[in-house]
């Protein structure tokens, strides 16, 4: 199938995952790998990237927080109505057998790690996931995550309503004191994945980083997305990048630009 023309594809079925976020089934399959996105399309209104959160061969899901106008007019979406969708693009996480990994999901980025760690459980991966949010009514898919093989959940809230009390990143630094760690994988808010690049580069682990820039046509030719410092576009070199390779942007951790390529600081 052609990747660069939207289908027209129904709402199987709406979750209400928490107070902002919602999961969407769609009634088709693009052979999407964790970490990878598509265009889902609002005829009328606009056109968005958003990560996957699963992709069984058979239908897709994704967990969609309701931040702007794009997601408050899906927010008002039944079951039964159609969007577009077109892709997937982009790069994924991948993993080795047997490997012991740590993933850090912050948010509303629990969704595309939660779909990688189903992949490396299968892979023989033992996997530390960690997820963050402010609170404890912000946490993505704990009982999901729970019910995965060779995963130990850790949770960290900001305010200490469940789990550790303190940050992602804090958490990370008691893993890495206790356990031999092959791989860092994560998705999140920026500032979050900066800490955790730096981390990585100073313990010399590899990490794996979804780096979310403003993208539009999905495969490279628009520029919307392209990462100073590189000039390369997150649409295709990313969103999941190496640790080397992010560390070569100059805007990683400290700004991203909006639709009109203005420089917005973190």
């Amino acid at each position: 199938m052609r990747i660069d023309i939207p289908k027209a594809v129904k709402i199987l079925d709406i979750v209400q995952e928490n107070s902002i976020v919602k999961t969407y089934t769609l009634d088709i399959s693009l052979g999407a790998y964790p970490g990878q996105f598509v265009n889902l399309w609002i005829p009328g209104l606009n056109e968005k990237p958003f990560s996957v959160a699963m992709d069984d061969g058979k239908k897709m899901k994704f967990s969609i927080a309701k931040v702007g106008s794009f997601t408050e007019k899906l927010d008002s979406y039944k079951v039964g109505q159609k969007l577009g969708i077109r892709g997937p693009y982009g790069t994924g996480f991948v993993c080795e057998k047997n490997q012991h990994l740590v993933l850090i999901a912050g948010g509303y980025g629990a969704a595309p790690l939660f779909n990688f760690a189903q992949q490396a459980s299968q892979n023989g991966c033992k996997i530390e996931f960690i997820v963050g949010a402010r609170n404890k009514d912000l946490l993505l898919y704990i009982d999901k995550i729970k019910e995965i093989e060779n995963v130990n959940l850790h949770i960290c809230t900001d305010d200490g309503s469940m789990g550790f009390k303190g940050y992602t990143t804090d958490f990370l630094k008691k893993i890495l004191e206790t356990e031999k760690i092959n791989c860092i994988c994560t998705c999140g808010p920026e500032v979050m994945m900066k800490k955790i690049s730096d981390i990585a580069y100073e313990k010399g682990i590899k990490a794996q980083i979804s780096v979310e820039r403003y993208m539009k046509c999905g495969f490279g030719i628009c520029g919307n997305c392209v990462n100073d410092g590189t000039g390369k576009p997150s649409c295709k070199n990313g969103p999941v990048m190496w640790n080397e390779d992010v560390r070569k942007l100059t805007d990683f951790g400290k700004y991203h630009r909006d639709a009109e390529g203005r420089k917005i600081s973190y």
